[in-house]
């Protein structure tokens, strides 16, 4: 009896070409499934149409993130309900903003919030941006001078953060979020902004700048596969442990006392 020859990784798989991009925030997109597919194990609800924009909504219905490429200038919408602590609030992201520097500020939506006080500028700094104050606004550009944050005062009064990168081509997206976004979302684009990671693109996805370094690898689809399964099912292992945190908490109330025949006792 013949030995079957191992076939590799699947059944005719073959490696495909990619690249990666550094600087990260002018990579370009991406696939917007680095996003929905991480939230949907954290137990958001898809309300996506069919061949529609993609429209997501968190577990309590307070949040909605959603990305349409149909419309212009189109991109990512994230927004919040008002509730008891802070009021109605909204961060908008163009096409062309990474999709793993979108997913900073939407994982953090669907993970408890640290205790710490957050600092915007701390990741930043951590990465030699440089800042300074210009007029009113508090700006911090990074070392290549390609992607910027900035905190700016509006001549109606009212401060937002905007964000964003460029290059010399004119090529790139913005952001920007109002006063009331929690900072800790900030904070969490922020530390993707800065992050000197480089990010991944398939042949011909890549952008073409000037300003960009980009190195050539090869992957096989099931690679890819389980990357992002692996981010998916820490998703889904986080959510368990917070449902099931919540779930053996003691009760606050008191139930109603029932005798032993099971009859509740009247006042």
């Amino acid at each position: 009896m013949k030995k079957k020859q191992w076939q590799g990784w699947g059944p005719g798989e073959q490696a495909e070409q990619h690249y990666l991009v550094q600087p990260r925030a002018l990579a370009g997109g991406g696939d917007v499934r680095h996003v929905s597919e991480f939230l949907r194990a954290s137990g958001w609800r898809d309300k996506s149409k069919t061949g529609g924009p993609l429209f997501m909504e968190s577990p309590d219905r307070t949040v909605r993130v959603a990305y349409d490429p149909y419309v212009l200038p189109g991109g990512w919408t994230i927004h919040g309900r008002a509730d008891g602590a802070s009021g109605e609030w909204s961060a908008h992201l163009g096409r062309q903003a990474p999709v793993e520097i979108v997913a900073g500020l939407t994982d953090a939506l669907a993970r408890p919030r640290s205790a710490h006080a957050p600092n915007v500028w701390a990741p930043l700094q951590e990465q030699n941006w440089h800042a300074r104050f210009e007029g009113e606004n508090y700006v911090a550009t990074s070392p290549d001078g390609t992607a910027w944050m900035q905190y700016r005062q509006n001549p109606d009064g009212a401060a937002m953060w905007w964000s964003g990168a460029q290059d010399k081509q004119g090529n790139g997206w913005t952001a920007h979020f109002t006063p009331n976004t929690p900072t800790h979302l900030v904070q969490a684009f922020s530390t993707e902004l800065a992050s000197p990671d480089p990010v991944m693109r398939p042949r011909g996805r890549a952008p073409h700048s000037a300003q960009i370094r980009t190195w050539s690898v090869s992957v096989k689809p099931s690679q890819l596969s389980a990357w992002q399964q692996a981010r998916i099912t820490a998703a889904r292992a986080a959510t368990w442990a917070r449902n099931s945190a919540r779930s053996a908490r003691p009760r606050t109330t008191a139930r109603p006392y029932a005798s032993a025949g099971g009859a509740r006792t009247r006042r």
